[in-house]
């Protein structure tokens, strides 16, 4: 089955409120293709651009630096949160608008969550998996509604989109259950697609959490 561009969340848009804070998880390192600090760079510019905050991990290094860059760099506002643990190993970015050092990843985690109107996953390693899957399942749960685009550069996700596609086919993602996620080849589409979307207005779930 071919993965479409938007899985499984149309009747959203009719529920949708202005999106003001997006969730960014990616990588603390570039990785080797050019493409994804590219990727990174005009992600952070477009939610400058349309006032909307970053919210991410705080790290300074690798992709999760560019992005918060961008978005100072033209002007918009950043939060950055990240647990005591990762402070010394992912060098906060001490020059954002915000800074919140948490007890753990799991608090960390819920922050992140409850400041966001949406999540974007650029490519990254076994974190940005982590954070993306587990908002995928949240969504399969119906623990919230909110957006999740998932941003295929230069194909990167291929092998995880081809994973979700064989549980969709061998039955493990039930019909009716299967997690609504957005596929877009582009960072530039990101912005645009969540703009035309909007964020459900759904109370989640998963409000009386830490």
């Amino acid at each position: 089955m071919k993965q479409q561009k938007d899985n499984g969340m149309s009747q959203t848009s009719a529920l949708s409120e202005t999106i003001r804070s997006v969730c960014v998880y990616c990588g603390s390192g570039c990785g080797t293709n050019p493409r994804y600090v590219e990727a990174a760079r005009q992600l952070g510019k477009d939610l400058a651009g349309s006032n909307i905050r970053l919210t991410y991990g705080g790290g300074s290094n690798g992709l999760m630096g560019t992005v918060a860059r961008a978005v100072m760099e033209h002007g918009g506002a950043v939060t950055g949160i990240i647990p005591e643990s990762l402070v010394a190993i992912e060098k906060p970015y001490e020059d954002l608008n915000e800074l919140v050092v948490t007890r753990d990843l799991h608090e960390r985690k819920m922050l992140m969550f409850k400041r966001s109107d949406a999540f974007v996953a650029l490519p990254g390693g076994i974190g940005t998996l982590e954070e993306l899957v587990e908002q995928l399942t949240w969504v399969q749960l119906a623990h919230h509604q909110k957006p999740v685009v998932i941003v295929n550069t230069d194909d990167y996700w291929r092998q995880f989109l081809d994973l979700m596609e064989q549980m969709r086919a061998e039955g493990f993602i039930r019909e009716g259950l299967e997690p609504a996620f957005h596929v877009l080849e582009e960072a530039a589409s990101v912005v645009p697609f969540l703009l035309a979307h909007g964020s459900s207005q759904a109370v989640s779930s998963l409000d009386h959490l830490a």
